[in-house]
């Protein structure tokens, strides 16, 4: 979602903010802008679509300045237009803004009843004239602002600057992630710390509630009773570097090609990888082994990577587990077991929905194991216990790497609590632990399939919708495949267990409407599955099968398409098979002309309901 960068400093901020914005990118967005200081008043450029566009406005009219603060909009209230882009501004003060004020049509009748004029549609220009209002009442900046706050309803983080306060910046945290960053005589507000890891590594995390008030050299943070509070200080692990495409066309295709690498840091923080030993944290072990029943809970992608691991805890593991959607579970009030443990999926760490579920969960007493490839996250600070997927800054909007980290860091959990309940045989043990082993060499293998699946997608890319089909635990794989199109191609696609398609979609079946199966041989249902081929065929379907030698061989004559991948254990199926589901939604993406990296209406973090 919207991305928050703001310096008070030595040093022209112009330049420095939009470095963070680019570094925010990744969070999704569809317009941008900056506010400086200039000679005691507030200056902006924004601009509608891509950083490129506020870039050259910048470079056409620049803007001084040693305090400003930097926006990236994701439009909520009011279309994607420059004059909806953050920063706004009166003539006494600028504001950006991340979350949704959900009072501010009550507090904008008040505002147009004391003759405000608005000039947006957005919600965040009422928190610039109600700041405004109490400022030409007589208060101060710091009073104006904690009276503006007491103001506001829903999740939101806050930056402001003043007119003729070069030493000032104060901010605001309530359910949006929020950070401050210390520098030499300088001082930082970001959405997270990678938007500030090219200025400072010494970080402070908001909580919820928080407000600070900056200076060149001071930082004070003080709750709304006007109480100071401490919070600590990290030094973060991000990197100041930027992350590049190097020599791929877009980020998702990088990231694509990354999980080789990316599954084999993963495997070799939890693998011995000589002796195939899974050593895992013991509370986390001790906790799930106690546990009654497992609660999985994510958005998304995430909630895909959860689907996997609840077909490996129950069919491996012989524990009960449940999945939730967490923008459905934080509503439910759904009763949770005495000893449960909820584990709770996430790439950003900062998902709203998500986070709101764990804490729920917490007041239901649950020990919370987070699974989050953000170090440092909110979801992650707030968790009992936390494992770490090593994929690294992923900037495409839409997950490749990070879920089948997420999946692979699971498989490793599931297998690590089998070893320690005696529930496989020593054989099986060590086929399973061959199997994650040899996990990134059997990925880079299926790459290899790259042009295959590209003359695939340019046989397939005008085509209205599509549906993925499956079995066990490779229908979750259905899902995520279909979604993927979805997000980057916009083509309509729906993914169902093979088994439902006599229950409702085959009557969308034609021969306009590809069919992708996912099946290969030693799947125990792929015969049940080819029987939903035959029966999609036999009413003008066209597929395009995913398998092993053996499968193709079997299906041949009944498919329009076939990609044969090696053969791979039944076990980690699940995370190599979704490579081949992320090539074909990218190369249908490429040949449909859109935004790959940065699907419409679509943000990395969705840090608001």
């Amino acid at each position: 979602m919207c991305g928050i960068i703001g310096i008070i400093g030595n040093e022209s901020a112009a330049p420095r903010l939009l470095e963070g914005l680019q570094r925010l990118e990744y969070r999704g967005y569809d317009s941008a802008g900056i506010a400086t200081l200039q000679n005691s008043h507030i200056d902006r450029r924004r601009a509608e679509g891509k950083l490129v566009n506020l870039e050259k406005l910048l470079k056409k009219t620049p803007l001084d300045g040693v305090v400003g603060i930097g926006h990236t909009r994701w439009a909520t209230h009011g279309g994607p237009t420059t004059n909806n882009a953050h920063p706004h501004a009166t003539e006494k003060v600028a504001v950006v803004h991340n979350g949704i004020i959900e009072n501010y049509a009550e507090i904008k009748e008040e505002l147009q009843g004391l003759q405000c004029r608005f000039e947006t549609d957005t919600d965040t220009e009422v928190i610039a004239h109600l700041v405004t209002h109490y400022l030409t009442q007589g208060s101060s900046p710091q009073q104006a602002a904690d009276k503006a706050f007491e103001r506001l309803e829903g999740a939101y983080a806050l930056a402001l600057i003043f007119s003729g306060e070069h030493n000032l910046m104060i901010g605001a945290r309530q359910g949006t992630p929020l950070a401050v960053g210390y520098g030499d005589n300088e001082m930082y507000l970001g959405s997270d710390s990678y938007s500030l890891a090219h200025l400072t590594q010494k970080i402070t995390f908001l909580e919820d509630g928080d407000r600070v008030t900056l200076t060149k050299n001071s930082v004070r943070i003080y709750t709304a009773e006007n109480d100071n509070v401490d919070r600590p200080i990290r030094i973060t692990a991000q990197s100041g570097a930027t992350t590049g495409k190097g020599e791929y066309p877009h980020f998702m295709l990088k990231e694509i090609y990354e999980q080789p690498a990316v599954i084999g840091d993963t495997l070799n923080s939890f693998i011995n990888p000589t002796t195939g030993e899974i050593t895992l944290p013991d509370n986390i072990i001790e906790a799930i082994d106690k546990a009654p029943r497992l609660t999985l809970i994510a958005c998304g992608t995430a909630s895909y990577a959860c689907m996997v691991a609840k077909y490996w805890f129950e069919q491996i593991v012989r524990i009960p587990c449940e999945i939730d959607i967490a923008s459905e579970f934080r509503y439910r009030e759904a009763p949770l077991p005495k000893d449960g443990v909820c584990i709770f999926v996430s790439q950003s760490g900062e998902t709203l929905d998500t986070l709101e579920a764990l804490r729920y969960c917490k007041s239901q007493n649950q020990t919370i194991l987070s699974i989050v490839n953000t170090v440092e996250s909110t979801i992650e600070r707030e968790s009992d216990m936390v494992l770490h997927t090593l994929a690294g800054p992923e900037i495409g909007v839409a997950s490749t790497k990070a879920f089948t980290t997420q999946i692979t860091t699971l498989a490793c959990l599931v297998l690590a609590l089998a070893f320690k309940r005696g529930v496989i045989a020593e054989t099986e043990r060590k086929d399973y632990a061959d199997a994650l082993r040899h996990l990134p060499k059997v990925a880079a293998e299926i790459l290899n399939h790259d042009e295959e699946i590209k003359d695939i997608a340019r046989d397939v890319f005008k085509s209205r919708d599509m549906l993925y089909i499956a079995r066990g635990s490779l229908y979750p794989i259905a899902l995520e495949g279909a979604l993927k199109l979805k997000e980057i191609s916009y083509i309509h696609a729906e993914g169902y267990a093979a088994g439902e398609m006599k229950h409702g979609p085959i009557a969308l079946i034609d021969e306009n409407v590809p069919v992708v199966v996912i099946a290969p041989s030693n799947d125990p249902l792929f015969e049940k599955t080819l029987s939903n081929v035959q029966e999609t065929t036999a009413r003008g379907g066209k597929i395009i099968l995913f398998s092993d030698a053996l499968g193709t061989k079997k299906m041949a004559k009944i498919t329009s398409w076939c990609v044969t991948l090696g053969d791979v254990h039944p076990f980690v199926a699940p995370i190599l098979y979704t490579i081949p589901m992320q090539l074909l939604s990218y190369h249908v993406a490429v040949a449909k002309g859109t935004d790959v990296d940065q699907p419409r209406n679509l943000a990395k973090s969705v840090t608001v309901e």
